[in-house]
């Protein structure tokens, strides 16, 4: 009887060893790249520019609306009316407004005195001051170590709202307490600086609108009511009732002179929560939001666009996926695919400017301007990927992490170490590396590590000096050695 057996049969021309094969999918690769791989790569530098393009304009125009306003324009005392308010012999502190006061809190076991205490040594009538501490803290230890202290601020902003009926918001500025601590935060310090100095300041001058910042402002009761008061549909609740009630036209004011001391966030985790809740929120708003601003009749239709197209569409996703896409994807693909050609102007020029007129809020760090541009293009990787689930409103489109806030516990910490005698055997600090360990970073590290060893050997561009910093860059954040590093003991 005839041995029946089974067999597989495979094209003969993919028949062969591990090199046939290689050459086999060198082959297949070959074959589908002119008809498909360089259409479709020629068709995304386009985008891309045309995104870099939007991006540029819109830094050249709040450049030169920044320089007019510095030169120009009136100081806010000038536009509105502003007079201090001063108690009357016979009315008392009646001539003052009520003044409400709310301070949010999650286990802030290192900053809960500076916060409260600062609220209670407001030069204010203490009967017109009203003081509301919402603890949502799971600790038990930390609600009861909630209590009042006092400290002095100044309440430079309640002239502002007593004089003009239309006003609805004062926006202070923030001063970072924490900005020397380490380079994460200095790096913080550079992208939130030109964010007061520049986008509230020019937004506050030409529109009276702006996003509200959640804290350091001062806001009118009657204007919070009439927009429908606090919702909670996204992660950026403060941005939702500065949009609703700009769109009934009530108008903000920021003072760049008045500044609030305010903390950033100094490990790398901390600030990636962080990140991605202000890159997602926003984008869902927009979602949520875009047909009601298009709609609305109480604002004109130049104020509409800059809403639309300025504030949320270039600032809020333009500029956070031109910046992953382009630099981090579709030009690194470029070296491996020569036949997709990007013009000089959009690889280099346009970038240069734009990162030097983002360079105007901090002029101190200008030399940590190089170090700013890599982690950015890291830190975009976050914010592309937020502002596409806030987008698409799916994931963690509304998560909500509190942002770890360490105060002087990093200090603390070293001066009880100091205190302590000597120990016998040198112990070594614990850390969780897992915890440190971030796979997203390193996958792309390792991208752009083969697309510049590509560029090293067969390029022409000299593409490779930027991928090989690049890679370095994601690297050091994919290992977590960026920013204060806590000892678990």
């Amino acid at each position: 009887m005839a041995e029946t057996t089974t067999r597989v049969l495979i094209p003969e021309s993919f028949q062969g060893g591990t090199y046939d094969i290689a050459g086999q999918m060198g082959l297949i690769w070959e074959l589908i790249k002119a008809p498909l791989i360089v259409p479709l790569l020629r068709v995304c530098v386009y985008i891309s520019l045309a995104m870099s393009l939007m991006l540029f304009f819109e830094r050249l125009y709040m450049g030169i609306v920044i320089i007019l306003v510095k030169l120009f324009w009136k100081k806010p005392e000038k536009r509105y009316t502003y007079e201090p308010i001063q108690e009357d012999l016979e009315l008392g502190s009646s001539n003052f407004p009520v003044v409400l006061i709310q301070i949010p809190m999650f286990n802030e076991r290192e900053v809960y005195k500076i916060s409260i205490g600062a609220a209670c040594g407001l030069s204010w009538p203490s009967d017109r001051l009203v003081i509301q501490v919402l603890d949502d803290s799971t600790d038990p230890t930390i609600k009861q170590m909630v209590e009042l202290e006092c400290q002095r601020l100044s309440p430079a902003s309640h002239p502002f709202l007593v004089h003009n009926p239309d006003i609805a918001l004062v926006q202070a500025r923030w001063r970072f307490v924490n900005s020397d601590e380490c380079l994460l935060t200095r790096m913080q310090e550079m992208s939130l600086d030109y964010h007061f100095t520049v986008e509230q300041e020019v937004g506050s001058a030409t529109h009276a609108f702006f996003g509200f910042n959640g804290t350091a402002g001062v806001w009118r009761i009657a204007a919070i009511n009439e927009a429908g008061g606090w919702k909670d549909r996204t992660t950026v609740e403060d941005m939702d009732l500065a949009v609703r009630a700009s769109l009934r036209g009530w108008k903000f004011l920021y003072l760049g002179d008045l500044q609030v001391k305010s903390e950033l966030p100094s490990t790398f985790n901390a600030f990636r929560f962080q990140q991605h809740r202000w890159s997602c929120g926003p984008a869902n708003l927009f979602r949520k939001m875009v047909m009601e601003i298009v709609k609305t009749k109480k604002v004109t239709l130049w104020k509409k666009f800059y809403v639309i197209y300025s504030f949320f569409f270039v600032r809020k996703i333009i500029a956070h996926m031109v910046t992953f896409f382009f630099y981090c994807v579709v030009l690194p693909l470029t070296i491996l695919v020569p036949e997709v050609y990007v013009p000089i102007w959009g690889a280099v020029y346009i970038p240069s400017i734009i990162t030097i007129l983002n360079s105007v809020g901090t002029p101190r760090s200008i030399h940590l301007l190089f170090y700013w541009i890599l982690f950015e293009n890291v830190m975009s990787l976050h914010r592309t990927k937020a502002t596409l689930i806030g987008l698409l409103e799916t994931g963690r489109a509304n998560e909500w992490v509190v942002t770890e806030k360490l105060g002087d516990i990093v200090k603390n910490k070293a001066a009880e170490a100091a205190k302590k005698p000597a120990p016998k055997f040198f112990k070594r600090p614990k850390f969780k590396f897992g915890n440190r360990l971030h796979l997203l970073e390193l996958g792309f590290g390792a991208f752009l590590f083969v697309c510049g060893c590509y560029d090293y050997v067969h390029g022409k561009n000299n593409y490779f000096v930027y991928l090989f910093l690049q890679t370095i860059t994601f690297l050091i954040c994919g290992f977590g050695y960026v920013g204060t590093i806590i000892p678990s003991s």
